[in-house]
């Protein structure tokens, strides 16, 4: 990012233009909305950065976030312990209990397999996954990794690595959002709308 401004402001727009997904002109709006706020909101937004960085942990069994060495969802028995879904990040979690659908357990990865970043399957937290399918209580594993290149090889790595547990290997369905159209849909999009395909007579 080139030089704008001096001192403070300068350093405030690079910081946020090294958050992901900040561009240099969304980073700059960012840093003269700090210098417009009233001090209270700026010292609101400030103990609120200091305080995710002190209280807020992964979770020890699944990976999620927590404030405890367990997060909320392991720690709830109403949930089914029968299934575990694995999840890419921790924000996955939201979007699938977001659904409303299920109900089981999760597994969080902390990412996903990317040879080209230099990220193999010992960079994740797959070997912490394989003694919680032991206990005897798991039925099924719900890959719910990203329908693009790195979730899919992820995916086909968990497909290989859990075919000998003896449990049911799921994987969720994807293909062709509603209201999208066929010729903007990617090859990974497509091919999988092919797979899943099913019977409607």
């Amino acid at each position: 990012m080139s030089l704008l401004y001096e001192g403070a402001l300068q350093d405030l727009v690079e910081e946020f233009g090294r958050l992901p997904g900040i561009g240099p002109k969304s980073a700059q709006r960012m840093a003269f909305h700090i210098l417009q706020a009233d001090t209270a909101d700026v010292d609101a937004l400030a103990d609120a950065l200091r305080e995710v960085k002190r209280r807020v942990r992964f979770c020890d069994v699944c990976g999620n976030v927590a404030e405890d060495a367990t997060c909320v969802i392991c720690k709830d028995e109403r949930r089914d312990q029968t299934m575990i879904c694995v999840v890419e990040e921790p924000k996955d979690v939201l979007a699938v209990e977001r659904t409303r659908e299920y109900r089981g357990l999760y597994h969080v990865l902390g990412g996903s397999i990317d040879p080209m970043a230099g990220i193999g399957p010992d960079d994740l937290r797959i070997k912490d996954l394989l003694p919680r399918l032991q206990s005897g209580d798991v039925q099924e594993v719900v890959i719910a990794t990203d329908p693009n290149l790195e979730g899919e090889a992820t995916a086909t790595y968990l497909i290989r690595l859990l075919s000998s547990v003896g449990l049911t290997v799921s994987r969720l369905a994807s293909g062709l959002p509603v209201g999208g159209d066929l010729e903007y849909a990617d090859e990974v999009t497509l091919g999988r709308a092919f797979e899943g395909r099913r019977s409607v007579s």
